[in-house]
């Protein structure tokens, strides 16, 4: 980021934004998104790839639901990708040999989350841990307390551990201790937590309600002093849109939307002065390719208007669900172009991708 005329600031370059954490429906949930609508968000929203969850139903558990989920990725998605194997109740550890090449990692949900695929007990937990192939990552839904019981595992089987959408400040704690104790740990924060407490719930209502919950003031500030000094890796979007009917319903389902907010909300951080513009592309790039073994084809970047400033409309929005937790908000940094191959596949208002456009990133047309 340079200083132009006047104190205006040049365009910024990111090579290969990535986001590790998003889920984009499709399958027996087609009626909230899909493949090809949310990948076009995501490439509105600036991202490269994106490394999609196991727990859109049917649960990507087995070998038929990956073999179907890889078909119907490969056939909608816009942008390049990757897909995560879950780990099951009923076991599953037999097969990982035979996908862990196909996926970009596996997921463990050790707390209650949308979905099945709830693991609650520790032995269960260290049996899939000890599984997995090491060398690919296992990402983990984590809170509170368990946190500590999965870096217990971590310890025990020195397997790279992403730890998910951390969201308070004892969660933090905890990791940054892990880390300087140099166990093989990775964190990933949103920016609903970054930028939203549990006293927005009582404006938003069901548009801010997610796993893990909004938290209070003094975690989001603890979220923030982890992003500026280095503990935190990666801001997630944790992406995953339901329809406005389906919020209105009770009990609302967990989750929002985010591909398309997340930039903004970084390059609002970054000019505001409390990140550099290269701490910004390491949580938004270069840390996720790094922790999942992936880079960026050649002529591969997103440029960043830094001086636009805009309200966040959700007309303008290419998720399927059209809304957000953040409009309204005034934020800044508008994305004018996304080049993926040395083809532009975003032109700042257009998706200029085809759907089947993008590639797999592990092992499926790649």
């Amino acid at each position: 980021m340079g200083l132009g005329e006047r104190g205006r600031t040049s365009p910024l370059i990111i090579p290969g934004m990535i986001d590790p954490h998003v889920h984009l429906r499709d399958l027996d949930w087609v009626h909230k998104g899909t493949f090809a609508s949310e990948t076009a968000a995501a490439l509105a929203g600036g991202y490269w790839a994106v490394l999609d969850m196991p727990n859109t139903p049917p649960p990507t558990i087995d070998q038929p639901a990956l073999a179907r989920k890889l078909e119907a990725i490969g056939a909608g998605a816009r942008c390049d990708w990757g897909v995560y194997f879950g780990a099951s109740q009923a076991d599953n550890t037999a097969i990982y040999p035979a996908v862990a090449g196909r996926v970009c990692g596996l997921k463990i949900y050790n707390n209650a989350t949308t979905g099945t695929l709830l693991l609650d007990d520790q032995a269960a937990r260290a049996a899939h841990f000890r599984a997995w192939p090491a060398g690919k990552v296992i990402a983990v839904h984590a809170e509170g307390e368990t946190v500590a019981d999965i870096l217990a595992l971590v310890r025990l089987t020195g397997r790279h551990t992403h730890f998910c959408h951390i969201s308070t400040a004892e969660e933090i704690a905890l990791l940054r201790a892990a880390k300087a104790d140099g166990l093989p740990v990775s964190i990933g924060v949103t920016p609903h937590h970054l930028y939203l407490t549990e006293r927005d719930v009582q404006t938003l209502g069901a548009l801010g309600r997610m796993k893990p919950e909004l938290k209070t003031e003094a975690d989001r500030a603890a979220l923030w002093d982890a992003v500026t000094d280095g503990t935190v890796d990666v801001i997630e979007s944790d992406h995953a849109p339901h329809t406005l009917a389906e919020k209105d319903g009770d009990p609302p389902p967990f989750g929002v939307p985010g591909l398309e907010t997340t930039l903004p909300l970084l390059v609002t951080a970054l000019r505001a002065g409390r990140l550099t513009a290269e701490r910004l592309i390491a949580l938004l790039a270069t840390n996720a390719q790094r922790i999942f073994g992936v880079l960026p084809p050649p002529e591969t970047y997103t440029v960043v208007d830094l001086n636009a400033s805009y309200v966040i409309a959700c007309e303008r929005l290419h998720t399927a669900c059209g809304w957000s937790p953040f409009e309204g908000m005034r934020v800044m940094g508008q994305v004018r172009r996304v080049v993926v191959r040395g083809q532009t596949v975003f032109d700042g208002e257009r998706v200029l991708a085809a759907p089947g456009s993008g590639r797999g990133l592990f092992g499926e047309r790649s």
